[in-house]
């Protein structure tokens, strides 16, 4: 069924709490397996249906945030999804402590039991009230970003309209676009400050509540974090310092030199990656898309049969328009067994991430779609980002039709910028354990925070360069995911370190790069990320191992980049 065509109706919320009621029943009352079994599945299909509903309201919410109606659904899912929880919460309970916990076990995989058990430790009733207003603010916050109205160059820009600019080979130009953008989150300082002293709060009382010492165990349980610990990423962090963020100062001071700008760089100097300008898509966004086709359809038959699918069905909503939120994701409607995709195309590289980054979770999802139960089709977080952005290398042979002439400039700067984006990638989630280590920091002090930690992981940057909002330690209030996912943001950097070992097999046998990937995407969520990586027979990224060889390998390719061509 076609995205536009997708019935929405608002969950009748005391019909659907009587039934997870009598599932709950259901599952603790059975006398054999089977009868377990048909409730869970049940119980199974009531969720793909709520999850549904759900998606379809903030797709809609997030494509236009000035739509009265789904305004108010989304206000509504925001204040009775908790109420949701508690019903659902207390049907997995039922199943976890069932005496057939070992048939589940066997017909659906130890997995699904480990995630339950996880599951369980993030909810309890008394915390609903928290949970409500944690969804108030996470909206107040996407429609403040969304309503951005700023003037520049003689004219008004969205957040992502601005983008550009903020890459334009003019250096007056650029600094001005970062100026003007700064300006907007400085002018809305004293709210952005606000959401976050009461998010922190919020999360930290419902931590205690759930016999946390605070947020962190309940930020890592409610990641789904099911194969490694804090004490993991620790060793991660120090590993990026140790040999990431050499390496990076290194492609940075490259970067200065090549384009005649003073080292350390400014925020914006930082942005221009090569003098003649940034690489970017030289079509229109119907030949971008056409060309996506084209990419797909060569890669593989499953990929085709996928990018078809999005396509004929109107999957995907790409163009940046006043009222639409920023970024991008990529989100299912299991009913429809179908992936969506939103984005903001805005002239830059980052257009063609969306034919191959959301494209990527996208393709995954649409290999999962039959798999039951839902819980199974998705991996946590970590390894959904190995899906997307793996992706993004397996579409190098086909760059030169969304570049063009910029062809040997992309791919130079998408390697690069893989590198230089994973200490930054590792500050934000360094920052957000220092948060909620210590919540009673005041917006002051958090500041204060976010610039010690530039000058650990980003030391290539100028800080007083005179460009409000930025230099100020102000810059994480741009980064969506420390306000509305907390502790997302490492997932990216560990999908990072194994999608660019995939690019280092891709340069010796793509054929066999691509088996590995499509196997371990068909697994879905019926591994850890953990047994995903190693399933490929990659290293996991807790260990200098995998850092060390996939910066030796990247950097290899880099210094033999002719530069000639790439100016």
């Amino acid at each position: 069924m076609k995205f536009p065509e997708m019935p929405y109706e608002r969950p009748n919320i005391e019909s659907m709490l009587a039934e997870l009621k009598s599932l709950e029943a259901q599952l603790r009352d059975a006398a054999s397996f089977a009868q377990a079994d048909s409730a869970f599945l049940a119980l199974d299909k009531l969720n793909r249906h709520v999850q549904t509903q759900i998606a379809i309201a903030q797709a809609r919410h997030t494509i236009d945030t000035n739509d009265a109606f789904y305004n108010a659904e989304v206000e509504f899912l925001d204040e009775q999804t908790p109420v949701l929880t508690e019903g659902l919460q207390a049907a997995n309970k039922a199943l976890f402590d069932s005496p057939f916990r070992d048939d589940f076990a066997a017909k659906y995989g130890e997995l699904l039991i480990k995630n339950i058990e996880i599951e369980l430790k993030t909810f309890s009733p008394e915390i609903i009230p928290e949970l409500q207003e944690e969804n108030r603010l996470s909206t107040e916050y996407d429609k403040l970003l969304a309503s951005a109205q700023i003037p520049f160059d003689g004219d008004t820009y969205t957040l992502s309209q601005l983008t550009p600019f903020k890459e334009d080979k003019d250096d007056a130009k650029r600094r001005e676009a970062w100026i003007a953008e700064g300006g907007f989150y400085t002018g809305h300082g004293e709210t952005l400050d606000r959401q976050y002293d009461e998010l922190v709060a919020l999360r930290h009382k419902m931590a205690q509540k759930l016999g946390c010492k605070n947020f962190v165990d309940l930020g890592y349980y409610r990641m789904g974090r099911n194969s490694y610990t804090r004490q993991d990423v620790d060793k991660f962090r120090d590993a990026i310092v140790k040999y990431i963020v050499p390496v990076a100062s290194r492609l940075y001071r490259q970067q200065a030199e090549r384009t005649g700008l003073p080292y350390p760089l400014s925020f914006a100097d930082a942005a221009l990656t090569f003098r003649s300008g940034n690489a970017r898509p030289f079509g229109t966004p119907e030949q971008i898309l056409e060309h996506g086709k084209k990419f797909y359809h060569e890669l593989s038959p499953r990929t085709a049969e996928f990018i078809d699918f999005m396509l004929d069905n109107e999957l995907m909503d790409v163009l940046s328009r006043k009222g639409k939120s920023g970024g991008g994701y990529c989100n299912t409607f299991p009913d429809y067994k179908s992936p969506f995709i939103f984005a903001n195309f805005n002239g830059t590289a980052g257009d063609v991430d969306v034919m191959t980054h959301e494209a990527g979770h996208a393709y995954a999802a649409y290999v999962a779609r039959d798999i039951v139960p839902l819980q199974n089709q998705h991996p946590t977080a970590e390894a959904c980002e190995i899906h997307s952005m793996a992706m993004e290398f397996f579409a190098w042979p086909w760059v030169e039709g969304f570049f063009g002439g910029d062809t040997a400039k992309y791919k130079y700067g998408h390697l690069a910028g893989a590198l230089t984006f994973l200490p930054y990638g590792t500050m934000v989630d360094h920052y957000q354990h220092i948060i909620y280590d210590r919540p009673e920091l005041t917006p002051a002090q958090r500041h204060a925070e976010w610039r010690k930690l530039l000058g650990v992981y980003m030391p290539w940057l100028l800080l007083d360069d005179g460009i409000p909002f930025y230099g100020e330690g102000k810059g994480w209030q741009r980064q969506l995911h420390i306000y509305m996912i907390p502790f997302y943001y490492i997932d990216y950097c560990l999908a990072q370190t194994v999608a660019l070992q995939f690019w280092a097999l891709m340069q010796k046998d793509v054929p066999e790069a691509w088996n590995r990937y499509d196997a371990l995407v068909s697994k879905a969520g019926t591994r850890t990320f953990t047994g995903l990586v190693e399933s490929a027979g990659l290293d996991t990224p807790f260990g200098d191992g995998a850092l060390r060889t996939v910066a030796d390998a990247a950097m290899k390719w880099l210094d033999q980049a002719d530069m000639d061509v790439i100016k």
